[in-house]
């Protein structure tokens, strides 16, 4: 179980930010989509990733002078990137290790998607729960 098939069939509109923007417009984005975290991109480099928790310790080194400050100043970088073909659970172990919820998906230098721990749980569940009525159904005909 590949990223790439994880994400077969999804759309894959990826929110961003740019280095330049404050601190306070990320804040928003976050807030406004209902998201935890962004991508920081120069054109379709990722440079960094934005997250809630970049955003509470900004806040609380800075206080309120925080919200004015560039995102460049205040991310996470480098960020750690998967490449499409990366495996499902080998990303889960590496996001549990890093203790991270938001992995850039980069294919060939270009982002092509934004994976959170949610999303590869969501879908090792929905496989965990298809084998399992697959393996029903092979009993229940037997």
């Amino acid at each position: 179980m590949t990223i790439a098939s994880m994400l077969a069939g999804r759309e894959q509109v990826v929110i961003g930010c740019r280095p330049d923007q404050t601190v306070s417009d990320a804040a928003q984005l976050l807030a406004e989509k209902r998201i935890g975290a962004l991508p920081v991109m120069e054109g379709d480099v990722v440079v960094g990733i934005f997250s809630e928790r970049d955003l509470l310790y900004c806040i609380a080194k800075a206080g309120a002078e925080a919200l004015a400050k560039p995102i460049r100043d205040v991310m996470t970088s480098p960020a750690i990137t998967i490449s499409p073909q990366e495996n499902a659970l080998d990303t889960l172990g590496l996001m549990t290790r890093r203790r991270i919820r938001h992995l850039p998906v980069v294919d060939g230098g270009k982002l092509v998607a934004f994976v959170s721990i949610g999303d590869i749980v969501k879908y090792r569940i929905e496989k965990i729960e298809t084998e399992a009525n697959q393996l029903r159904d092979y009993i229940q005909l037997a």
